[in-house]
C-alpha cells in the first residue's frame, strides 16, 4: 500500500510542477509582475494669477481698553464698508487683539486693540483700487497680495496628467539601458505642489493713483510617483 501510494504522488508533482512552468501567471511570470521600476515625475503649468487676497487692518489706541476697542470698531466699519464698495467679496474676520502699552516706567500708558480683515478680489486689475479705498477709509496696516486662479484645480489637473507623461519618458530611459521592455503601470502616487506665500505690503507707501499690482506668473505643479512592470 505505501508504495502505491508513492508512485500516484509522483506523477501528480510532476504534473504540478509542469503546470506551473508552463501556464500564463506562473511563479516566474509572478516574480517579474512583482519587479518592476519606480519613478518619479514631474510637471508645471504656468498661468498668470486673475484673483487676489489681501489684508487690512486698523490700530487704535485709548486711555482706556473700551476706549481704544470702541475707537477701533469705529474706524473698521469704514474700512469693511469701503472694501466691499471697492469689490471685495468673501470679507472675513482674521484677527482681534488689545494690550496695553507701558511707558518707560513699566506703566500703562495706553491700550492698544487691532482688528484685521481678509477680502478677495475676483478682478486683479481692481486690486489697488481696493487697496487704495481700504486705506482711505482708515486702514493702517495692509498685506498681501496672495495671488491665485480661480481655475486652480483644473490646473493642477493638467499638471498630474502631464506628470505621469513625464514618469513613462523616464521609465522608458531606464528600462531601455537596462535591456528591458516596459510594460503597464502597477501602482501610482500622487504628490503635492506648493502655492505662493503673501507679501507684506506697506500702507503708508499708497500711491495717488491706483496702486499698482503686476500679476507675474505663478507654476502649478504635480509630482507623481509611478511604478511600471517589465519584462
Amino acid at each position: 500500500m505505501k508504495t502505491r501510494i508513492v508512485l500516484i504522488a509522483i506523477p501528480v508533482a510532476l504534473a504540478a510542477a509542469f503546470a506551473a512552468a508552463t501556464l500564463p501567471g506562473s511563479a516566474s511570470s509572478a516574480a517579474a509582475e512583482a519587479g518592476g521600476i519606480t519613478v518619479v515625475g514631474t510637471a508645471s503649468v504656468s498661468s498668470v494669477p486673475d484673483r487676489a487676497e489681501l489684508s487690512f487692518g486698523v490700530e487704535s489706541q485709548g486711555q482706556t481698553a473700551k476706549a481704544a476697542l470702541a475707537a477701533n470698531a469705529v474706524e473698521l466699519r469704514k474700512v469693511i464698508a469701503a472694501v466691499k464698495a471697492a469689490g471685495g467679496t468673501e470679507v472675513k474676520t482674521q484677527s482681534v487683539s488689545l494690550s496695553p502699552r507701558y511707558n518707560e516706567q513699566n506703566e500703562v500708558q495706553a491700550f492698544v486693540a487691532t482688528n484685521s480683515v481678509a477680502a478677495t478680489i475676483k478682478e486683479l486689475a481692481k486690486a489697488g483700487a481696493l487697496i487704495d479705498a481700504a486705506v482711505n477709509a482708515g486702514a493702517n496696516q495692509v498685506y498681501g497680495p496672495s495671488l491665485s486662479r480661480g481655475d486652480q484645480t483644473e490646473l493642477y489637473r493638467q499638471a498630474l496628467k502631464t506628470a505621469v507623461a513625464n514618469a513613462r519618458a523616464n521609465a522608458q530611459v531606464l528600462a531601455a539601458a537596462s535591456s528591458l521592455s516596459l510594460g503597464r503601470i502597477t501602482a501610482i502616487v500622487e504628490g503635492g505642489g506648493g502655492g505662493p506665500s503673501p507679501l507684506p505690503f506697506a500702507a503708508d507707501k499708497a500711491m495717488a493713483e491706483s496702486t499698482p499690482i503686476e500679476p507675474g506668473t505663478q507654476q502649478t505643479t504635480a509630482t507623481v510617483s509611478v511604478t511600471f512592470s517589465v519584462s
